[in-house]
């Protein structure tokens, strides 16, 4: 992958989400690549802002061929920190809980996820390891609430392995077109992922 991948959208210093997707992005050119999808994976899962999937398309687009290992990888990384997010909040939370609120989530979007776990837990953790709604609320609040530990962790994998090796499939099968389309509008794609997770927040908010 080239270097002006991640290159800043406009000139000057980038503000601080920027140098963060900025430094997320940059592991796809170095040989612990594989490792810090992974560790991407893991801590996204609980407070972590950039999505691993920035991460797994760059190291993607550089190598196709390594395309559903890189899902698996991300994908184990995410249900093993979903797990950690649920201890957190069923060990933790009494510690935790003036660092996750308002930092990382706020009160009322933490009370909407109970309102789902009473009406359909399995449903709630599938939905949100699947699409743009924030996973990490989901995870911490399991814990908080004493979600079914089983039922968090089935829901996970189903939803998690979908979603990333779907980003694989598309990169492995339809490799250089899809490659050379990602390559030249990178940045794009990758802004939209974080766009899309606001709107997660937003569409869970308002839901």
């Amino acid at each position: 992958m080239k270097a002006e991948l991640a290159s800043p959208l406009v000139p000057g210093r980038p503000n601080p989400v920027r140098r963060l997707y900025n430094w997320t992005v940059g592991w796809a050119e170095r040989p612990g690549g594989a490792w810090a999808l992974f560790a991407i994976a893991f801590v996204e899962s609980s407070f972590f802002p950039i999505p691993p999937d920035v991460l797994l398309l760059a190291l993607c687009v550089g190598a196709a061929a390594k395309s559903f290992r890189f899902a698996l990888i991300c994908s184990v990384g995410s249900v093993l920190g979903g797990m950690f997010g649920y201890l957190l909040g069923y060990a933790a939370w009494n510690a935790v809980e003036g660092i996750f609120i308002p930092y990382v989530f706020s009160q009322g979007l933490f009370d909407r996820v109970q309102g789902l776990y009473q009406q359909n837990a399995f449903l709630a953790v599938l939905t949100a390891a699947f699409t743009p709604i924030p996973y990490k609320v989901f995870t911490v609040a399991a814990g908080v609430f004493e979600v079914d530990f089983l039922t968090l962790v089935s829901a996970s994998v189903v939803g998690r392995s979908a979603r990333f090796f779907l980003v694989a499939a598309i990169l492995y099968y339809f490799g250089p077109p899809v490659k050379r389309l990602i390559e030249k509008h990178f940045d794009r794609f990758a802004w939209a992922l974080l766009v899309l997770g606001i709107g997660g927040f937003l569409a869970l908010k308002l839901a």
